[in-house]
């Protein structure tokens, strides 16, 4: 039998809110999802690429581990755009090329040891080091809250540094400023070049080309990482 119209209209309403209802629920469902989701992204020269060590030792790749052990209920992604030595422009060309998000959850920033090793001036680092954190904190929705910057390594406490004096001043000089430029500029700025110092003492924190950090001085980078992301993050 036929449908009135009264009943037509009312079983097309019922349909519009049924239909309404299930659109809903899928939008909210893929919010709680993305929720669930956290990225982050590592930017950086071959300490952050994990030059000498494994894929999974690379600190970036332990960070988002020891993240997943604690938040089970939440998935991890990381991106990493870094390349053994990589000055300031070339991960600024880099960046410029990847045509990144904005949507990461956090940002990780470790640059400088090659313009120091390759005699560029220093007054070209710190501007390019000012264009990279901003685009660094474009990539997290301009929060320069999520922006974490680490400290440079000192190589002068490796076998291929020999503890050299010259090395660990210019590296000092670096440090100093990047940790000025996060202090003006209320950044959240963590110093892992006081572990890269025992080197020599503790050759364990060396990798086997005798220059790059270890999978064991990338596991104490991320100790002193880990409470400081996950407070950003809210886990």
């Amino acid at each position: 039998m036929p449908l009135n119209k009264p009943k037509k209209l009312t079983y097309f309403l019922f349909m519009l809110t049924l239909l309404g209802c299930s659109a809903t629920s899928k939008i909210e469902e893929n919010l709680q999802h993305q929720n669930n989701v956290i990225k982050i992204l590592s930017l950086g020269d071959s300490y952050t690429i994990g030059e000498s060590v494994c894929e999974k030792c690379r600190f970036p790749e332990q960070l988002k581990n020891a993240l997943q052990e604690k938040n089970t209920d939440k998935e991890f992604i990381i991106k990493v755009i870094a390349k053994t030595g990589w000055t300031t422009t070339n991960l600024i060309n880099a960046i410029n090329n990847e045509n990144l998000s904005k949507d990461f959850d956090l940002v990780t920033l470790l640059i400088g040891v090659n313009n120091q090793f390759q005699r560029l001036p220093f007054s070209k680092f710190k501007n390019e080091f000012s264009i990279l954190v901003d685009k660094a904190i474009l990539t997290v929705q301009s929060s320069k809250s999520r922006l974490v910057v680490l400290s440079i390594p000192d190589y002068g406490y490796t076998p291929f540094g020999n503890g050299s004096e010259t090395v660990s001043k210019d590296i000092e000089k670096y440090n100093n400023y990047i940790r000025d430029f996060c202090t003006r500029n209320n950044i959240t700025f963590i110093n892992i070049t006081t572990i890269t110092k025992t080197g020599l003492s503790n050759p364990k924190l060396v990798a086997n080309d005798g220059l790059h950090p270890s999978t064991i001085a990338y596991t104490e980078f991320v100790k002193l990482l880990l409470p400081i992301v996950s407070q950003k993050l809210g886990l």
